[in-house]
């Protein structure tokens, strides 16, 4: 255990995943390998199936590529925050955006399979809340999910965000976002007071 106290909430969170073996850093264009994998084994394919977060049984194909990695990590009103393992291993993430009418926006949360169930993915939406209230003095945290990722809603729901009643539609024909299998996806918005 650290014999200091941290000064931010983000801090706290930081520290938590540090002493259950993580570490944590915002994302740099030299991780961009290492996060394309990552949101890939969270989100598609094979691997994705041993973890719950998996949407190959909707979507096949890339969740994103390097370039849209890049694009992300170059907005300028954004930050992208990266969690390894003791060993190095890119295991979670999550993409923020700065808040606009102090709604932050949180985006491709992912977790690999392989740091699914050590409480990282809890970890890492702590931190996400803890820094857009501390950095960007964000008011409401706000997501979009998949409406056919009822178990993924039921979690954030658990964690105290809400449906908006606002959908927005599925990007059909734009297949850097993944081939859909199904023909009813759109993205249902939910949002979580943080103050």
């Amino acid at each position: 255990m650290s014999s200091y106290a941290p000064a931010t909430m983000v801090d706290a969170h930081t520290l938590i995943l540090h002493e259950a073996g993580f570490e944590v850093s915002e994302l740099c264009l030299d991780d961009i390998d290492d996060y394309v994998e990552l949101v890939a084994s969270a989100y598609r394919g094979e691997l994705s199936k041993q973890g719950w977060t998996t949407e190959a049984d909707l979507l096949s194909g890339q969740r994103l590529d390097a370039d849209m990695a890049r694009e992300m990590l170059g907005e300028p009103d954004s930050s992208m925050i990266l969690v390894r393992s003791a060993e190095g291993q890119a295991v979670g993430s999550v993409y923020l955006r700065e808040p606009v009418d102090k709604i932050a926006y949180l985006g491709v949360l992912a977790v690999s399979p392989v740091g699914q169930g050590q409480g990282v993915g809890s970890a890492l939406m702590n931190l996400a809340e803890a820094w857009v209230v501390e950095r960007w003095s964000a008011h409401s945290l706000q997501m979009s999910v998949i409406n056919r990722r009822t178990e993924l809603i039921a979690y954030y729901e658990r964690r105290g965000y809400e449906r908006t009643g606002e959908v927005e539609p599925f990007p059909y024909g734009d297949d850097r976002f993944g081939v859909p299998l199904v023909d009813d996806l759109e993205f249902v918005l939910l949002v979580k007071p943080l103050r």
